[in-house]
């Protein structure tokens, strides 16, 4: 099977052009030759059969042959909203995320958060994450990379987090409430096509004034049962439950 890459360049047919940084590493890695298979996808949707033309020390040039007509999204698209985890767990959290199909991932900082960025260095985590989902994408054979916003408050993202995602989005967060309704019923009981907005807590979970807030700005609360799943396992456990149902399994 032919190395999968990720271009930021849309692509066409016969297009020659540059592979990016990372792509050039590991073609040169790989020590392919002129003549040699990939399979270069742009985020447009679909990916390309495509060849390598010339390599160089510091650069290699492909062509983009033919393109197929490849989708693996959800059908039930899912922006993930987690309370950011401590340490390295945020990168595990958002290459996992990519490789289960989530369509965005906006990283925020709660009244509990333990990690806290702003301006560049927010900017900086950002860049660095969205190079985590593109060479998850790469693994997966995902074709569209999901967009990683820059690390926010959740108060600042609150108020208009639902009409950001569409109209007929829903909002979920995830709750420790013993009364909070399954995931499932929510999900089952939605029409085709919906949007889900999936807000969890980081450690600690949120705070009571954080879920009053949430659920006045229209997110449900809902359970993924009994036990006290890890920040940064409990977003992943949601995804991966409403791709399940998305797709009747």
């Amino acid at each position: 099977m032919p190395p999968r890459l990720h271009v930021d360049t849309p692509l066409a047919p016969g297009a020659e052009l540059a592979l990016p940084p990372n792509a050039t590493r590991h073609v040169q890695v790989l020590r392919l030759q002129p003549g040699d298979a990939l399979t270069l996808f742009d985020g447009q949707g679909g990916q390309w059969q495509a060849e390598v033309l010339a390599m160089g020390r510091r650069e290699v040039t492909a062509r983009a042959i033919a393109h197929e007509a490849r989708d693996l999204e959800l059908p039930q698209p899912v922006t993930l909203a987690p309370g950011m985890p401590a340490n390295e767990r945020m990168d595990t959290l958002i290459e996992k995320a990519t490789e289960l199909g989530a369509a965005a991932i906006v990283p925020l900082m709660t009244e509990r958060s333990v990690l806290r960025v702003a301006g560049e260095r927010a900017e900086r985590k950002a860049a660095h994450w969205q190079a985590v989902a593109v060479s998850a994408c790469e693994q997966s054979g995902r074709n569209r990379v999901p967009a990683i916003a820059a690390p926010q408050p959740l108060a600042a993202w609150l108020p208009g987090a639902l009409a950001a995602a569409g109209p007929g989005a829903r909002g979920l967060q995830l709750s420790l409430d013993a009364t909070a309704p399954p995931l499932r019923s929510l999900v089952d009981a939605a029409p085709a096509g919906t949007h889900w907005v999936l807000l969890s807590g980081p450690e600690g979970g949120l705070s009571p004034a954080e879920q009053q807030a949430a659920a006045r700005a229209g997110f449900a609360p809902v359970s993924l049962g009994p036990r006290v799943l890890r920040a940064d396992t409990a977003p992943l456990a949601a995804l991966a439950v409403i791709a399940a149902l998305a797709a009747g399994a």
